[in-house]
């Protein structure tokens, strides 16, 4: 069991905040009337609060895995933290004044917090990378763990990737239509075209994805199994982040696909499961575990 003392403490302090902004949002979601791009002016915070409060708290329990402790992570998540609470002093701070934090450029205030935000977000994924090449190098005694946290890491940088064209090119989350129209409930995600930030969201997540993927395997393959199932996992995990993103940059909506796209998922789909199925399949019996 991890010593709680190992848990970089910044990391766990900041998770805590986010964890009480949660609650607060959420009640602010209830009791506050106001309206901006579609919805609750709270659900914003609401919604960066969650992500952050999973990925400080995952971030931390991965650095308390490492089999001696890192400076260049420890400073490296640090700066994760800062960066972070940089990004969520502005989200706050524009819903308290009414208005959007994010492609705000309607003042000069409200320009240099938002590329006050964009500054925070390549600090963090800077960051992040460097944490990630410090976790590829470590010897972690559990290699499935070890394994699921590196492509955590590398497929949760692929999901800030992916973020890019709404910052970048088109200043929206939207394609096809414009921010704040019909969304679906909670996420707001666009019911009538493209979303750029379904893809984002599932990459960002992998890094609990994986590792759950990998709690999940337990003991009932040896670890060879674990490690190909892993990779396919992965691989596959990777593979919807960028159709998802493709999907939304043809300005489709999540729930109404066209053929090809329809197409493309069920290849993966089956894709998947052939490769699943022919790893178990390929598994050396006399190194099988018990369930």
């Amino acid at each position: 069991m991890t010593s709680l003392l190992r848990l970089h403490r910044p990391l766990m302090v900041f998770a805590a905040a986010m964890a009480v902004l949660v609650v607060v949002a959420a009640v602010g979601i209830v009791a506050d009337p106001r309206v901006l791009t579609g919805m609750p002016i709270w659900a914003k915070p609401f919604k960066f609060a969650v992500s952050f409060t999973l990925y400080a708290t995952t971030l931390a329990w991965m650095l308390s895995l490492l089999p001696r402790r890192s400076r260049t992570a420890e400073r490296a998540a640090t700066v994760v933290v800062a960066a972070s609470v940089a990004e969520m002093v502005v989200i706050v701070g524009q819903v308290l004044r009414g208005t959007t934090s994010h492609y705000n450029t309607t003042t000069p205030l409200n320009a240099a917090l938002w590329s006050l935000m964009g500054i925070a977000i390549m600090v963090l994924f800077a960051a992040h990378l460097l944490i990630g090449f410090v976790v590829l190098r470590a010897r972690i005694a559990d290699r499935p763990a070890a394994h699921a946290i590196r492509w955590g890491l590398g497929l949760t940088l692929l999901g800030m990737l992916v973020a890019a064209p709404m910052t970048q090119s088109r200043m929206a989350h939207s394609v096809g239509v414009a921010d704040g129209g019909p969304g679906l409930p909670l996420t707001g995600w666009s019911t009538a075209g493209g979303d750029l930030r379904i893809g984002h969201f599932v990459g960002l997540h992998a890094l609990q994805v994986l590792p759950l993927l990998a709690l999940s395997l337990g003991r009932r393959f040896d670890e060879a199994t674990r490690l190909r199932l892993l990779a396919v996992g992965g691989s596959a995990y990777g593979v919807l982040t960028l159709l998802l993103t493709w999907q939304a940059l043809r300005g489709q909506p999540l729930l109404r696909p066209d053929a090809l796209t329809v197409a493309a998922f069920a290849a993966l789909a089956a894709g998947t499961a052939v490769a699943a199925t022919a790893v178990i399949r390929s598994r050396r019996p006399e190194l099988t575990l018990a369930a």
